[in-house]
């Protein structure tokens, strides 16, 4: 397999020698040798690399979730770092004055497949922001982690778009970046002066585990494949009070809180009999983040048939179970949440109030994971023009 990164460096486009080059970039911005992407591109003489612009956690992955990043230098190369996680909004897209010292912007970022991870959003406004001030964006792709084939999840509502859901495309979107840039381009008229260096090597059925390359994490709670593969239903679990085991060796993996029952909680989750999924009761106690050094009770999900197994379904089974069993103990959060506050943490996730609000009215099941398939309209329509991939 050869990357977006690995096809830009055999033989880059003659113009980012002349061109002055900014590249958005953070630790799995990387080759096959494991040597990084901005200090080979800076090396490298066809390209004219002048400016870094660093995503959520910052270009080397230090800071934890939701902390805002400053502009730097960074070290290795001397190169100044544009931060676009700040303390707003606002600094969660490239200024048009940061983006005059640039012709072309680069994005090398491995995604895991996720609506709710930001390194997609932050592409995404990269290219809003770069058609305004008229530099073009090249995005060098790599494969989605999770496979390509499967697609589950709802859209979600205008007043709703938020960091981990600037656009309404399933919490599991199916989609490589650079197929969610074009999609973006295309779909939502970004006027991006776009181009994509596809991926060789990568057929849509294939889990980040069948290839012959290194994974290093995305981010500081994303160490394995295991953990991106049940992201897409856990990370829901920051909408609520209960642990998602941030603090710990497997986050999103294990789920719990002091007051939970993790055998209660696998009994009634195996009466649901969901495909591909099994739970061991587990315990631990998170060095920091919700519960830091407390005992938390809870499950360890164990996924027994990638193919079969529902991320997102699982995870909102997970809250409705968890919402039965406890329901005077279990909380929706309702402070800041990706530089949010009106509105609950858990809606910004799934997209529509109407699936916290049958989740908390003991709802059957399955109306509640009808509620949270809506909205996929523009999805489906155009999601196919956008795919580069067998």
């Amino acid at each position: 397999m050869k990357t977006g990164l690995d096809i830009l460096l055999e033989k880059p486009p003659q113009k980012l020698a002349s061109q002055r080059v900014g590249l958005v970039a953070n630790p799995t911005t990387i080759n096959r040798s494991l040597h990084h992407g901005v200090d080979l591109m800076h090396q490298h003489p066809g390209i004219n690399l002048v400016q870094l612009y660093g995503p959520e956690h910052g270009i080397r992955a230090t800071a934890q979730d939701q902390i805002d990043v400053e502009g730097s230098t960074d070290p290795i190369t001397g190169l100044p770092v544009v931060s676009l996680y700040g303390k707003t909004f606002e600094s969660l897209a490239p200024s048009q004055e940061s983006l005059k010292a640039i012709d072309t912007l680069i994005f090398d970022i491995q995604d895991i497949g996720s609506r709710y991870y930001t390194y997609q959003a932050t592409m995404a406004l990269c290219m809003q922001e770069a058609a305004k001030a008229g530099v073009s964006v090249l995005v060098l792709d790599r494969p989605n982690p999770i496979a390509g084939h499967q697609v589950e999840g709802g859209g979600i509502l205008d007043a709703l778009r938020n960091f981990c859901g600037i656009y309404p495309i399933p919490q599991r979107h199916g989609m490589s970046v650079g197929e969610l840039a074009q999609f973006y381009n295309a779909t939502f008229d970004l006027q991006c002066d776009l181009q994509v260096i596809a991926v060789k090597g990568w057929k849509r059925h294939q889990y980040y585990d069948a290839l012959d390359y290194p994974w290093v994490l995305p981010s500081p709670n994303m160490p394995t494949l295991d953990t991106a593969i049940v992201y897409p239903g856990t990370c829901l679990f920051e909408g609520t009070n209960i642990s998602e085991a941030r603090g710990t060796t497997r986050p999103f993996e294990l789920l719990g809180a002091p007051f939970m029952d993790g055998y209660a909680l696998r009994d009634e989750m195996m009466r649901l009999e969901l495909p591909g999924i099994t739970y061991r009761p587990a315990h631990f106690e998170p060095t920091f983040h919700k519960f830091a050094n407390e005992l938390c009770n809870g499950v360890q999900l164990h996924v027994t048939d990638r193919e079969a197994f529902l991320p997102y379904q699982t995870g909102l089974a997970l809250l409705w179970a968890i919402r039965k069993l406890w329901p005077q103990e279990f909380k929706w959060k309702t402070d800041v949440y990706e530089f949010r506050d009106d509105v609950p943490a858990i809606d910004l996730l799934t997209g529509f109030p109407e699936v916290r609000e049958a989740i908390d009215h003991q709802k059957p099941l399955n109306a509640v994971l009808e509620l949270a398939a809506a909205g996929r309209e523009l999805y489906d329509a155009h999601r196919d023009a956008a795919l580069l991939y067998e």
